[in-house]
C-alpha cells in the first residue's frame, strides 16, 4: 500500500507543479519566485525552503516534464503497438497539446532555456534526452541500434520544432498545416 505523502511532500509537489506550469507558458525570464508561490498556494520563504532558487525550481520542473515523456513513450508502445509513432505524433502535435503551453511537453517549452543555462543543466538535459530517444529507438524497427537511435533523434527534432513553429503561428490553419506536414516527415523519418 503507497503512504500517504506527508504535507511537505505536498507542498514541496504543489510548488513544483506551479514552477512547471509557470516555466512552460513564461519562460525563465518571465518566471518570478513570488508568482511561482502564489500559484502553489505558499509564501516566497517557503519555495525558497524547498528549492532554494529559481534555479533549483528549473531545474527539478526541467527533470519532471523529461521524466513525463520517458514515462509516456513505454505506454504509447504498449498501447499502440506498430502505430505507436503515429499515436504518439498525434497526440504531440495536436491541437490540445499546441495550445497548453502550461502542460505541454517540457522538451519543446523549455529547450531553449536550457541552451542558455550552465553546463550542468545542459549535462542533466543530454542525459534524459539519451533516455528518450534509447526509448523511441527501441520501439522502431531495423537492424543496427545506431540507424534506430540516429531515426529516433529526426523524428524527436521534427516534433519538437513542428509543435514549436505551430505554436508561434497566429493562423489556426497554418498551425495545422505545419502539424500535418511534420506528422509525416516524423512517420518517414522512423521507418527503416
Amino acid at each position: 500500500m503507497a503512504q500517504l505523502k506527508t504535507k511537505k511532500e505536498q507542498t514541496r509537489a504543489r510548488i513544483l507543479d506551479a514552477a512547471s506550469q509557470s516555466f512552460r507558458s513564461s519562460g525563465y525570464a518571465g518566471t518570478g519566485v513570488d508568482g511561482i508561490a502564489k500559484a502553489a498556494g505558499v509564501t516566497s520563504g517557503a519555495f525558497y525552503a524547498h528549492f532554494g532558487s529559481k534555479d533549483g525550481a528549473f531545474e527539478a520542473a526541467l527533470a519532471t516534464g523529461m521524466d513525463e515523456v520517458i514515462e509516456s513513450i513505454p505506454n504509447f508502445q504498449r498501447d499502440f503497438g506498430p502505430d505507436w509513432v503515429a499515436a504518439f505524433a498525434d497526440y504531440y502535435l495536436g491541437e490540445a497539446h499546441r495550445n497548453d503551453l502550461a502542460c505541454g511537453c517540457a522538451m519543446t517549452t523549455l529547450s531553449p532555456e536550457v541552451a542558455r543555462a550552465d553546463p550542468e543543466v545542459h549535462m542533466a538535459y543530454e542525459a534524459k534526452m539519451n533516455k528518450i530517444v534509447g526509448l523511441i529507438a527501441d520501439g522502431l524497427s531495423g537492424d543496427s541500434d545506431e540507424a534506430r537511435r540516429a531515426r529516433a533523434w529526426a523524428m524527436l527534432s521534427a516534433l519538437i520544432g513542428g509543435l514549436t513553429l505551430s505554436r508561434a503561428v497566429a493562423s489556426p490553419d497554418i498551425a495545422n498545416g505545419i502539424a500535418a506536414a511534420v506528422r509525416a516527415a516524423a512517420l518517414v523519418a522512423s521507418k527503416a
